[in-house]
């Protein structure tokens, strides 16, 4: 039996399509919405998701709980921006009818201001979101989740993508950086990590030529340009965040 789990808060405009992606293929369809103010609920309800609500506890936190309300043997875990092509739902039809291989990673290609990027720190940007439910949990440090595996088998990769519709305009890209790297900033000050002024001026130097030279970002036009000039300015608001709460700054 395979579960698809979902997160979601006011996802009235990703919904259905991710929904759309799994509907008639998988054997239940959870989400855990947050209270969302949109049409969110009622959309997913009318695909024929199980729905449940509850505030949002953090990334890692949330998704745990959504994943304790699967009951299939094997659990798919997306986000709601997120949607499954053609030969990645082939490829995982076929990859839970055997027993030997226990999780599965997958290519996750982003959709970006209406293109989709093929290079840079963006792609493959393999995750790993189909596992046997009873050995896979969500860990990391928010916002950065992932799944942590309790066996020491290496996971297989399946052929296929995760289309992942992330922002529409560079304004949102913003808007998610500033709220992204401070919840960065405040996991990484609570585990008690320090910045300094080498790790601002040197890591988001790194961060855009890692993405956009050595990983060629540069092939994906204006906006691979874009996105690793905001990686780079994601990379240093992290720090800069994580100094400032250090010395007693407030950070937004």
């Amino acid at each position: 039996m395979l579960s698809v789990v979902i997160i979601t808060f006011n996802e009235e405009k990703n919904i259905e399509r991710c929904l759309a992606s799994v509907k008639g293929w998988v054997d239940e369809i959870i989400v855990l919405d947050s209270f969302s103010t949109d049409a969110t609920v009622s959309i997913a309800t009318e695909m024929g998701a199980k729905i449940s609500q509850q505030k949002f506890a953090g990334y890692i936190e949330q998704k745990n709980d959504a994943l304790n309300l699967a009951i299939g043997d094997w659990v798919l875990c997306l986000d709601a921006d997120e949607a499954i092509d053609e030969q990645l739902k082939a490829s995982i039809l076929q990859a839970i009818q055997q027993e030997k291989v226990l999780a599965f990673k997958m290519n996750r290609c982003t959709n970006y201001c209406g293109k989709f990027i093929k290079h840079g720190s963006w792609y493959p940007d393999r995750k790993l979101r189909l596992f046997k439910r009873e050995l896979g949990k969500w860990g990391g440090i928010n916002p950065h989740d992932e799944i942590i595996m309790s066996n020491a088998e290496a996971p297989s990769l399946l052929q296929g993508a995760i289309l992942h519709y992330s922002y529409n305009t560079l304004e949102e890209h913003i808007q998610q950086n500033n709220k992204f790297s401070t919840i960065s900033a405040l996991a990484y000050y609570n585990r008690g990590k320090k910045a300094s002024w080498f790790k601002m001026i040197v890591n988001p130097c790194w961060a855009f030529l890692h993405g956009y030279i050595f990983k060629a970002g540069f092939l994906d036009g204006f906006e691979g340009y874009v996105i690793a000039k905001n990686v780079a300015h994601l990379t240093f608001l992290k720090y800069y965040k994580l100094y400032a709460l250090h010395k007693g700054i407030p950070v937004k």
